[in-house]
């Protein structure tokens, strides 16, 4: 298993109710009462009535009698035959009624009897997916977002930022498209793609609000155009395939997207930097005492950010290094962070650092001011928790620019390039006057002749999109796949 939990016992209840209905469908197909087929099997016809119903789950044994006496096979009764749209209502209701929307609303689970017309099955349907849409729109809070991110964050501290289930399932992908290690070619990309069952497609009208749409039943994954032209699009496919390979469904809350979210990109970056082959390559730079993220990131050919997750993910385990990560917006804002070093970071009430404000004297801001963005950063800055040194570098991002940096505590930077820099600064951002608070002559003389108008990234303070994928317009994806479809 990944981050998520295992199998629930309704996802049993759920097979039992489509097996019942496949059994149904195919005996009244051929005309066989409930009583015949019971005494072609030897069993009472209540027995078998439970079994339809979804009530009890039948076991081998008599699945294989039932099999014989309808004339087919167990796999159909398990998974080829197709439900006609009448026992799909049916299951979709009861599936409904043993969920959390109706027990919350205290409405008992009912017999649908074979009267109860089509119309008021798909009437009751539409109601309970009404209620549930409404529900996750009030749940859709910043507040709520920011409990998820607390609580992702101490499961990735806990585990040092390193999932060996994760590491697994990429190792297992390479080999099966016989990886030879070192970097992830584009060639390779696409044949991961082709083993997964998904051609390639790169279309001028994708959906705005998406990096790309992966059409299912067709096996087709659609990605913009614009990525050809900049040359490089491993990062969008392998977004999009490790969803697939992760086995993830819509997310039922927020905290499951952003686990989801965490999943997808942690396995993203176990194939482009694989495991196997990285972790020589860094043990080798510390024995060095030359660890990079400049030369992680040229090294396997990816964007600083990728280079800087992955080290944070491989550095504790296998190095023997606590580190620190923040990604921060140009207005100060901090929308990514991981630490397992003990710094101390600013956080609101709940414990969440997204959407805090960084400390103007620390790494990740004092690098917006630096003029030479070509070579890196590196910064020793004084905290009430000891001293920190980081490295930092300034991308560009849909939202502006970001920083991203990686830091480690004093004695650790023995590892690492940059440790002889010059640059020093002292952060004490849990004094206001430090970085929240002006001095206090500056702000007697201008705290009533300043109207500022901030700027700060529009996804920190709105509330949250609605829906099971935030941000995303669900009906011009469907639009899109429609347009898009392969016709027969």
């Amino acid at each position: 298993m990944t981050l998520a939990e295992t199998p629930t016992e309704t996802d049993v209840e759920a097979d039992a109710l489509t097996i019942g209905r496949r059994i149904r469908q195919l005996r009244t197909k051929q005309g066989l009462t409930l009583e015949a087929l019971a005494e072609a099997v030897e069993r009472a016809p209540s027995q078998l009535s439970m079994i339809e119903t979804g009530k009890r789950e039948p076991k081998l044994t008599l699945l294989r009698a039932i099999a014989k006496a309808l004339g087919t096979s167990i796999d159909a009764l398990l998974e080829a035959e197709t439900l006609d749209e009448r026992a799909t209502l049916e299951v979709s209701l009861e599936r409904a009624m043993k969920g959390q929307t109706f027990q919350a609303l205290g409405i008992s689970p009912f017999r649908i009897g074979k009267t109860v017309p089509d119309e008021a099955l798909k009437a009751m349907l539409a109601l309970q997916h009404e209620i549930e849409r409404l529900r996750d729109e009030r749940a859709a809070t910043p507040e709520e977002a920011r409990r998820a991110n607390v609580e992702l964050r101490h499961l990735m501290r806990g585990q040092n930022n390193y999932f060996p289930e994760l590491e697994r399932q990429a190792r297992d992908i390479l080999d099966a498209v016989h990886h030879p290690g070192g970097p992830l070619t584009q060639r390779t990309t696409s044949d991961i793609a082709a083993h997964l069952g998904f051609t390639l497609h790169y279309v001028p009208d994708l959906p705005q609000t998406t990096r790309s749409v992966a059409d299912l039943k067709n096996g087709r994954l659609y990605l913009s155009s614009k990525l050809t032209q900049k040359g490089d699009s491993r990062t969008a496919v392998l977004q999009a395939l490790s969803s697939r390979i992760l086995g993830h469904t819509e997310p039922a809350s927020y905290a499951d997207f952003l686990r989801q979210r965490v999943e997808t990109n942690y396995l993203t970056g176990a194939l482009l930097i694989p495991e196997a082959h990285a972790v020589p390559f860094l043990g080798e730079a510390k024995t060095r005492k030359a660890i990079s993220i400049e030369d992680l990131r040229d090294a396997y050919s990816v964007s600083y950010e990728t280079a800087a997750h992955r080290f944070t993910n491989l550095a504790t385990v296998h190095l023997g290094i606590p580190v620190h990560f923040l990604k921060v917006h140009e207005s100060g804002t901090i929308t990514k962070s991981y630490e397992n070093d003990d710094v101390n970071f600013p956080t609101d009430r709940l414990g969440a650092t997204e959407g805090q404000m960084c400390c103007r004297r620390w790494t990740s801001r004092v690098v917006f001011d630096v003029d030479d963005r070509f070579n890196p950063y590196y910064q020793y800055t004084d905290t009430g928790n000891g001293t920190y040194w980081c490295t930092a570098r300034v991308e560009n991002s849909s939202e502006g620019q970001h920083s991203v940096s990686v830091g480690v505590r004093f004695d650790d930077t023995k590892w690492f390039l940059g440790r002889d820099t010059p640059n020093r600064g002292v952060s004490k951002h849990s004094v206001e006057v430090c970085c929240r608070r002006a001095p206090v002559e500056l702000e007697a003389q201008w705290r009533e002749n300043a109207w500022p108008n901030v700027r700060t990234p529009r996804t920190l303070l709105a509330t949250l999109p609605t829906g099971a994928f935030p941000g995303v317009d669900t009906t011009e994806v469907y639009e899109f796949l429609e347009t898009h479809a392969p016709r027969d």
